[in-house]
């Protein structure tokens, strides 16, 4: 008997609040998905390779500074404006709710990087280039991208898909070793005791980051997708959303891209003192 898979659906929070701008997701993301090593021209000519930002916004004036630090990521829309202008489809939305990439169809036309309102869409103007003592370094479980396609998050598909075999093989709870009864699915207890989150997730030290299936009633990240749908059907049908009384929001939400990324905003504890 054949067991039925479970769909899911992927989504993150940023916590702006824990967010200290260290860029250990940076690192991890360079290293989890073979992410070239980005040179001095990379940055001056704006051609670095970045599945993952961190932006930096100050307020106020010298001495009464302040920086606020904001992650940018694929945001995995569920209406993703770079899709529908590949013309050879190399990207679309596959039924997990994420925006996905295959590079050998990709032939470089650079449309959907220009269509996509977040600017997270990499193009690999050079061949990727490691030193020998790095070589041994990389993923097998990713592929090397070349030179002429796009590339971008794809929130480390490869751990998920890892954490999705392992689960339908052993068909048991990692912990209890009970065995799984009707569909198999695998919950964010299960994510992250086999360490299947995105490597950005597991290496934030504040836990600024955090990742599950949107149907997970376990999960971290359901009731703030259910609060952000909530804001949306409001707005839809002319109702009003006091912004005072949420942290709840979504990048560019008037562009109704609907991203399966949700913010928390910052709360300001202390805020600067005016002049």
């Amino acid at each position: 008997m054949v067991t039925k898979r479970t769909e899911h659906k992927w989504g993150m929070v940023v916590d702006l609040d824990r967010c200290t701008g260290c860029q250990a997701c940076v690192v991890a993301c360079q290293a989890e998905n073979n992410i070239p090593i980005n040179t001095k021209d990379y940055f001056q000519q704006r051609r670095a390779y970045e599945w993952i930002r961190i932006e930096r916004y100050w307020e106020g004036e010298f001495p009464n500074v302040k920086a606020r630090f904001i992650p940018i990521l694929c945001q995995h829309c569920e209406n993703a404006p770079c899709e529908p202008v590949c013309p050879v489809f190399a990207t679309y939305h596959n039924d997990e709710g994420l925006n996905v990439q295959i590079y050998n169809r990709c032939i470089g036309t650079r449309y959907c990087s220009v269509n996509c309102p977040y600017s997270v869409r990499m193009f690999n103007y050079w061949q990727p280039n490691w030193p020998d003592r790095f070589r041994n370094q990389l993923n097998p479980d990713v592929t090397v991208r070349t030179r002429g396609i796009m590339e971008k998050c794809t929130f480390c598909v490869q751990r998920l898909r890892r954490g999705e075999v392992n689960v339908e093989r052993r068909g048991l709870e990692p912990l209890t070793g009970e065995r799984i009864t009707g569909e198999k699915k695998l919950n964010y207890r299960q994510m992250k005791e086999g360490n299947y989150l995105p490597a950005c997730v597991q290496s934030c030290p504040t836990n600024a980051l955090q990742f599950s299936d949107q149907h997970d009633e376990t999960g971290p990240v359901k009731e703030r997708f259910d609060e952000a749908n909530e804001q949306i059907e409001t707005r839809h049908h002319g109702g009003h959303v006091d912004e005072s009384h949420t942290r709840v929001y979504r990048l560019f939400e008037e562009v109704g891209t609907k991203p399966n990324v949700i913010y928390l905003k910052k709360v300001d504890s202390f805020p600067l003192e005016k002049a």
